[in-house]
């Protein structure tokens, strides 16, 4: 069941990662509800591999590790690293704001 559970891992983190990688390079952002919401779409596929690294580092040094005590703060770093992601998702769904010069 591991074995499963890490492919599955793997999987959803690489799609995310495509996703952000398309978002940065093309613009192209997947179709549904919110993105109409999202303004800036290269930030938002910069939040995405955020998020996609800090998820990776939680699932795997966490949950897929096993209960390994001394892995508890770098994955709970990684939980941080995700969050970070989100925010920065969230921040291109506002106008970008121009700096007076």
């Amino acid at each position: 069941m591991h074995e499963v559970l890490v492919t599955a891992g793997i999987v959803v983190l690489t799609a995310g990662a495509v996703t952000g990688a398309a978002a940065i390079i093309t613009g192209w952002i997947l179709p549904g509800p919110g993105r109409a919401k999202v303004l800036r779409p290269k930030v938002w596929g910069y939040g995405t591999l955020i998020g996609q690294v800090g998820f990776g580092t939680f699932l795997f040094l966490g949950p897929l590790r096993g209960p390994d005590i001394r892995n508890a703060p770098f994955a709970l770093t990684g939980m941080a690293v995700a969050f970070l992601g989100l925010y920065v998702q969230r921040q291109a769904t506002k106008p970008a704001t121009k700096t007076s010069s």
